[in-house]
């Protein structure tokens, strides 16, 4: 029997819910029995590092990872810093909440030199790595589909994204799985399998045909053309077995009602993933 019977390992990415705050998603979880949670900083925000790290402690909700670190390349030496910066502090966010997986987008070029950019990633994440482990928070580096290169992450394939790990501990860098950003790689499942053991993350969603939006066209599993199952099989076949997180950027689905969309969550996580 296939062990996807149950929700032990689903997480509600905070974004699929994007118009709840963290009590109302914290709440919500807790009524619809998901055990996890993926936190964005701007949600953890609104209501303060402690409060939220109290509100999560009293349901009992596990924190699957924190969104987002990166954002490292920039134009000048001191904004560079600054990024530097606000990453150490994203570190300690996520080690404060009780998670050890820091998930980074790691940004765009700011200008033509995407070569350039991807220089700064990888200097950026080589200055982060001793703080975090200092912390006990591990680095996952998102690829991002190549189509938000210019705008939010250099680093678009499983490919670049292992190469970066590599050249350190799988306690220190790894890579996170996000389907919608990487099933149309041919060289997927031979990167999947190349990540054995570093894989921090896996996040589900579908790609909806024909694609509404760029950034907002995301859909529930089972309304696209994704082979989820088979990637699922992929990451737990590298060695991962941690939460399974659902993270979609929808307009639809964020004006539904939260318990809505939840119950929906579950229902397709249990079919398609």
């Amino acid at each position: 029997m296939d062990q996807f019977q149950n929700i032990e390992r689903l997480s509600l990415n905070q974004i699929t819910t994007e118009k709840w705050n963290i009590r109302e998603a914290v709440d919500g979880c807790a009524r619809a029995g998901i055990p996890w949670i993926g936190l964005w900083r701007h949600k953890i925000k609104e209501l303060g590092l402690p409060g939220s790290k109290r509100l999560l402690r009293d349901a009992g909700l596990k924190v699957s990872s924190l969104c987002r670190g990166g954002m490292f390349p920039a134009a000048t030496a001191t904004e560079r810093q600054k990024r530097l910066d606000d990453n150490r502090r994203a570190v300690e966010e996520a080690a404060e909440l009780g998670t050890d997986v820091l998930v980074l987008v790691c940004g765009p070029a700011p200008d033509r030199d995407i070569g350039a950019a991807r220089k700064m990633v990888e200097e950026s994440i080589g200055e982060l790595v001793p703080y975090a482990k200092s912390y006990g928070v591990k680095l996952g580096i998102e690829p991002l589909h190549p189509m938000y290169a210019a705008e939010r992450c250099v680093i678009v394939t499983m490919e670049e994204a292992n190469t970066l790990a590599e050249q350190y501990q799988p306690d220190e860098v790894g890579v996170v799985v996000d389907v919608f950003h990487v099933w149309w790689d041919r060289n997927l499942y031979k990167q999947i399998s190349r990540a054995k053991d570093r894989i921090l993350g896996f996040h589900v969603s579908d790609w909806i045909v024909p694609t509404p939006d760029l950034l907002m066209g995301r859909g529930m599993m089972g309304d696209g053309v994704i082979e989820l199952r088979k990637i699922r099989k992929a990451v737990e076949a590298a060695g991962y077995d941690g939460p399974i997180e659902v993270e979609i950027f929808n307009h639809d689905i964020w004006n539904t009602p939260g318990d809505q969309v939840l119950e929906l969550m579950k229902e397709r996580y249990l079919e398609h993933c």
